[in-house]
């Protein structure tokens, strides 16, 4: 059994450069111009296009993965700059708790970014060019059984235009050309009808590719811009806190300087107005009271003797505020509700939900507090005018540090 396997492999492999031998004998008679040679114009152009085409998918495949190799360098440059911005930033510095959760989403980005990708455009592109190799072989295989099939029709040519004819030999050459042709034939009709179908899909592979590239950047960029701006938001937040912590220092050292010298300065009236100090600080919120004990505080006022300053009221009219709650609820340059309007002379960055926002030149209704004992020393309440002015309510109102405004 043994033997009669390797007479078996020497057989093939006797018939197999058999073949090659004729193959080769064959194109040199075909280009010395001894024998003509089967050919398909059409044929041609489809496999040049499907060469060009194969050339364009594998570029495009390579420069695909070199940018996914550029994304994942960029990540991590990223990320090192992030961490190493996280390492620098000081617990008690301003955002701190939001720059950690900011370099965190933007590393989930990236990682999405580039997973995003790999998983569609690369993924898809890779399916499609897989094709390419079985076609390509398919291709070699229609060429060698086209120069078989011509091998055949000549040699069958050739024993009929022998004088002395061997009808056996003629029709054991008849019965190859016949087999060489149906192969050839049959490679043929299949690569006519695979070859234009792909080169019309090129077009197809390569919108979806660039679309889904396109569409993940105009997500990623977005997404990214957002990030940034709360960046840069949460870096000018900590040069204010920065500035009025250096313009609390100077203030304490000068006021110091002052008092050791004894003197006192009076500014002139056309002079610029001096940057204040920081904000009053504000106490815990204190609890309002519930409506029962505001109830019972109010029954025992009721009958409670007068302190001193009612009777001090009584004897010498309304206090300053209560004057001014008077005259403007029925002055009509200030809406009703409001006790006067103040205008900001120095910038002040909130630093709380409830505080007010305050720009140079900002003009801001006050307000009266609802509890009085939520009023903090140096506080006020207010609306900005222009926003009273455009919506007609009191939702945007906040607190802000009277120092940094002066009235109207």
């Amino acid at each position: 059994m043994a033997e009669m396997g390797k007479g078996g492999t020497a057989g093939k492999l006797a018939i197999s450069v058999q073949k090659r031998l004729t193959r080769a004998q064959e194109k040199v008679m075909q280009k010395l111009g001894k024998a003509d040679e089967t050919r398909d114009a059409a044929f041609e152009e489809m496999v040049a296009n499907f060469n060009k085409q194969m050339t364009e998918g594998g570029k495009l495949q390579k420069d695909l993965k070199a940018y996914l190799l550029a994304v994942k360098t960029m990540h991590d440059a990223s990320r090192r700059l992030q961490d190493c911005l996280a390492d620098m930033y000081e617990p008690d510095w301003f955002g701190k708790e939001e720059m950690d959760a900011l370099t965190e989403d933007t590393d989930t980005l990236w990682l999405d970014y580039h997973q995003n990708i790999m998983d569609k455009p690369l993924t898809s592109l890779d399916s499609y060019l897989a094709q390419f190799p079985d076609i390509k072989a398919r291709i070699a295989k229609r060429d060698r059984k086209m120069v078989d099939f011509d091998s055949a029709r000549h040699h069958f040519s050739s024993l009929q235009k022998g004088k002395k004819k061997d009808e056996a030999k003629i029709a054991k050459a008849e019965e190859e050309l016949g087999r060489a042709q149906k192969i050839f034939e049959e490679l043929n009709v299949e690569l006519q009808d695979e070859l234009p179908s792909l080169w019309d899909n090129r077009v197809g592979v390569y919108v979806n590719t660039f679309q889904g590239l396109a569409g993940h950047q105009e997500k990623f960029h977005g997404e990214m811009s957002k990030l940034s701006q709360n960046l840069n938001d949460i870096m000018t937040k900590l040069e204010e806190q920065r500035e009025l912590k250096k313009d609390a220092s100077a203030a304490a050292k000068t006021g110091e300087g002052s008092r050791s010298e004894g003197t006192n300065h009076s500014e002139s009236a056309s002079s610029a107005p001096k940057r204040p100090g920081p904000p009053p600080s504000r106490p815990a919120a204190r609890p309002a009271p519930s409506p029962d004990l505001r109830q019972q505080r109010a029954d025992s006022a009721e009958d409670e003797e007068p302190d001193a300053d009612s009777a001090v009221t009584a004897a010498t009219g309304p206090t300053t505020t209560q004057q001014n709650a008077v005259t403007n609820g029925s002055d009509g340059d200030l809406p009703p509700g409001f006790l006067y309007k103040v205008k900001a002379v120095h910038e002040y960055a909130a630093t709380d939900g409830d505080e007010l926002e305050l720009k140079i030149g900002d003009d801001v209704l006050v307000l009266a507090f609802d509890n009085p004992d939520e009023q903090d020393d140096g506080w006020l309440l207010g609306v900005l005018e222009a926003h009273w002015l455009q919506n007609k309510d009191t939702s945007a109102k906040g607190v802000f540090p009277e120092n940094f405004t002066q009235k109207v």
